[in-house]
């Protein structure tokens, strides 16, 4: 079992940065995808960012050359740092890794853009 604990979030004001962070604990093999999803207010899940156990990201167009992701490898801990926030950025985001197969999701934590 895999548990996932985000960090980070909160309310912003358009142009602020801010960062994300989740940890992974548990039965955790070497070879995994970890990543941000989230989920705006009526809208489905979507992918913000992922990266392998590697170190190889990916990140969605929507964020690209906005968002960086990185990975502390020796702790399983992941970093979203957020900046040129829109308000269009609003959602709950979600921490995901998937591992064997299974994905594993954070509860989620809530960016809001505002001014």
């Amino acid at each position: 079992q895999v548990q996932l604990v985000e960090s980070g979030g909160g309310s912003v004001q358009p142009g602020t940065p801010l960062s994300l962070s989740c940890a992974a604990s548990g039965s955790i093999a070497n070879g995994y995808t970890m990543g941000w999803y989230r989920q705006a207010p009526g809208k489905q899940r979507e992918l913000v960012a992922t990266i392998t156990s590697a170190g190889t990201p990916k990140y969605a167009d929507s964020v690209k050359g906005r968002f960086y992701i990185f990975i502390e490898k020796i702790a399983n801990t992941i970093y979203l740092q957020m900046s040129g926030l829109e308000p269009e950025d609003t959602a709950v985001y979600y921490c995901n890794m998937l591992l064997g197969g299974t994905n594993y999701w954070g509860k989620g934590t809530l960016v809001t853009i505002s001014s």
